[in-house]
C-alpha cells in the first residue's frame, strides 16, 4: 500500500505541475492538493484535456510496473519548494584528504533565478571608479609584456574555463596574501562560470609602487598590478583588503559579522550619552603622522580634546585580545582615522560606529573612500596642524549636536550598507570583468600554479585561520545577479565632484581659521 500511494502521490505532482490545486498549494505550499481539475474557460479546455491525458497514461505506466517511478520522489509537494533554492556546498575535507584535488561537484554554472534583486539595480557610485582605475589601459589594452613588469607581486592569479589558479612569488605579511586568495575563492564560488579568462598581479604591500611619473604618453605602457590601496600619484589599481574575509592576527572577524558586531555595539550607548571627546587607538611606530598625533592627548597643560591610547599588540595577543574588541570602542561621541604606512585598514571600522570620524588628510585611497564626501560622511582635520584642528572639530561637534549626529550616522549607513559583502564580491566582479575585456593575450596556466578552492586553504588550516575561513565560506551560488555597474564619469562630472569635495574642505578649514583667530584676540 505504501509503495501505491507513493505512486499515486507522484501522479499528483504532475497534476499540481498542470495548474490544477488548491489555492494555496503553490507547487507544494501550504494546504493540500485539490485533484479535481477546475475549467472556467472553453478556450483553455484543449492544453487541460491533454495535460490529463498525458497524467493519467503516467499513472497507468507506474501503477502496473512498467515504469520506475522512484526518480520522482524528490517531486514530493514538499520538496518542490526546494528545488528553488541553490543547494548548499560545504567543505568537503574527507575528500580532500583522500585524493588532494578541488571537488568536482561544485556547480560550474548557475542561474539565479531570485527576482528579489531587479537586474536594473544600479551599484553605488563608487563603482564609478573602476573605470577611472583602468584607464591608463583603456587605449592601448594591457599585453603580457605589460603583465610580466609587475613581478614585483606576491602573487599571479589566473582564471581559465571558469577556475582558478595561483602562482606564488613570496609571502606577505600576516596572512593578507592567504585572505586575499580565500576571498577571490568566494568569489569564484559565489558567481561560478561568470568571470572571464585572466590574468593579474597581486602584491600585499602597503605602499603603492607604479609611479604615474615613470609612465606618460600613449605607449607608456605601464605594468597592471593590483594592490589594497593608491594614491594620486600611481597607478596601482585598487582591490578589496584581506579583512573582509578575516584577519586572524589581530583577532578581527569577516566583515558579515563584525559588522553586525559594531552595529550592536552601537546599541549600547547613545551618541547623546558618549564621552564628549575623540577617540584613536592604535600604533603610533606606523608612521610619523601617528607620532606627531600622540602630542595631541589630553594633558596638564593642553586639552585638546583628544583621548589617544597605544594598542600594544604582544600584550593583546598574550591576553587573548580582551581590551581591542572593535564592537567596544563606540564609546566616544568621535572617532579619528588616521594613515599608518599607507592606507589603513582599520577604515571602515571606524566609520562603522556611528560617531563622527575626524578624518586627518591622507595621502592615499582604498575602492570604497572615493565615493564619501567632507562634511556629509566625515570632519576634514588637517595633518600639518592636527591638535588645533581636533580641539575645533569637537568643540563645533558639542554645539552643533544634531549635524554631527547626522554625519555619524550617515557614514555608519554608508558602511553598513553601500559596503556590505555583496558589494564587495560585486566590486571585485565587475573590477575583474572590465579588467580582462583589456587583456590583449590568452590567458595559460603556468606550471608552478596551484588550482585554487577553498579545501587547499581550510583543510590544511587551523585555529583562528580555519575558524574565519568556515565563517565567511560562501556555500552556494548567489542566486541574485550583481549589480548593474554605472558608467565612467564624464569630465565635467568627475570635475564637479571632485571640486565639491575640495570646496567643502576649504570651508571646514575657514571656520577653523575664524575661531582660533577670536581664541587668539581674547588672550
Amino acid at each position: 500500500m505504501k509503495k501505491s500511494s507513493e505512486k499515486f502521490a507522484n501522479t499528483a505532482v504532475l497534476w499540481q505541475l498542470c495548474g490544477f490545486g488548491g489555492r494555496q498549494s503553490n507547487l507544494g505550499g501550504v494546504g493540500a492538493p485539490r485533484l479535481r481539475p477546475r475549467f472556467k474557460k472553453r478556450a483553455t479546455t484543449t492544453p487541460a484535456v491533454l495535460c490529463i491525458f498525458f497524467s493519467l497514461l503516467f499513472a497507468a505506466l507506474v501503477f502496473f510496473g512498467w515504469f520506475d517511478h522512484s526518480i520522482f520522489l524528490s517531486l514530493s509537494s514538499e520538496n518542490i519548494e526546494q528545488l528553488k533554492t541553490p543547494k548548499n556546498y560545504p567543505l568537503n575535507c574527507t575528500a580532500w584528504n583522500r585524493t588532494q584535488t578541488c571537488p568536482t561537484n561544485y556547480p560550474t554554472v548557475h542561474k539565479p533565478t531570485n527576482l528579489s534583486r531587479p537586474s536594473n539595480q544600479t551599484c553605488p557610485d563608487y563603482f564609478r571608479w573602476i573605470h577611472e582605475d583602468l584607464r591608463p589601459w583603456k587605449e592601448s589594452g594591457i599585453t603580457r609584456e605589460m603583465l610580466e613588469g609587475a613581478r614585483t607581486a606576491h602573487f599571479r592569479l589566473i582564471i581559465v574555463d571558469g577556475k582558478a589558479y595561483v602562482e606564488k612569488y613570496k609571502r606577505s605579511v600576516r596572512n593578507r596574501d592567504l585572505f586575499t586568495v580565500w576571498g577571490i575563492a568566494q568569489l569564484l564560488r559565489l558567481y561560478p562560470g561568470r568571470l572571464p579568462d585572466l590574468e593579474m598581479m597581486f602584491d600585499c604591500n602597503d605602499q603603492p609602487v607604479i609611479k604615474s611619473r615613470d609612465y606618460k604618453g600613449p605607449n607608456a605602457g605601464p605594468p597592471p598590478l593590483f594592490r589594497y590601496c593608491s594614491n594620486k600619484w600611481s597607478l596601482d589599481i585598487v582591490f578589496p583588503d584581506w579583512s573582509f574575509w578575516g584577519w586572524p592576527d589581530t583577532n578581527i572577524r569577516p566583515w558579515k559579522h563584525l559588522s553586525k558586531d559594531i552595529k550592536e555595539g552601537n546599541k549600547r550607548v547613545k551618541w547623546e550619552d558618549r564621552v564628549p571627546l575623540a577617540y584613536w587607538k592604535g600604533t603610533p611606530s606606523m608612521a610619523a603622522s601617528r607620532r606627531d598625533l600622540m602630542n595631541c592627548n589630553i594633558s596638564d597643560q593642553h586639552n585638546w580634546g583628544a583621548h589617544l591610547y597605544i594598542q600594544d599588540w604582544l600584550k593583546e595577543i598574550k591576553e587573548g585580545f580582551k581590551q581591542s574588541n572593535l564592537e567596544d570602542q563606540c564609546t566616544h561621541r568621535y572617532k579619528i582615522y588616521i594613515e599608518g604606512r599607507a592606507w589603513s585598514v582599520s577604515e571602515k571600522f571606524i566609520f562603522a560606529c556611528n560617531s563622527p570620524t575626524l578624518y586627518v588628510t591622507p595621502r592615499h585611497h582604498d575602492f570604497f573612500i572615493r565615493g564619501m564626501v567632507p562634511q556629509k560622511h566625515y570632519w576634514p582635520i588637517r595633518d600639518n596642524n592636527k591638535c588645533k584642528s581636533l580641539k575645533f572639530a569637537v568643540e563645533w561637534g558639542n554645539n552643533h549636536t544634531s549635524e554631527a549626529k547626522a554625519m555619524g550616522e550617515a557614514s555608519s549607513h554608508y558602511v553598513q550598507e553601500d559596503l556590505k559583502m555583496d558589494y564587495v564580491y560585486d566590486y571585485m566582479f565587475h573590477l575583474l570583468n572590465e579588467y580582462a575585456k583589456l587583456l590583449k593575450f590568452k590567458s595559460t596556466i603556468p606550471p608552478k600554479a596551484v588550482e585554487l578552492c577553498p579545501e587547499v586553504m581550510a583543510c590544511a588550516a587551523d585555529g583562528v585561520r580555519k575558524k574565519y575561513m568556515l565563517e565567511s565560506l560562501e556555500e552556494a551560488p548567489s542566486d541574485t545577479i550583481p549589480c548593474t555597474l554605472p558608467p565612467p564619469y564624464d569630465p565635467q562630472e568627475l570635475k564637479a565632484f571632485l571640486d565639491g569635495k575640495f570646496t567643502n574642505t576649504k570651508q571646514v578649514e575657514s571656520w577653523e581659521n575664524e575661531y582660533w583667530d577670536k581664541q587668539n584676540m581674547k588672550q
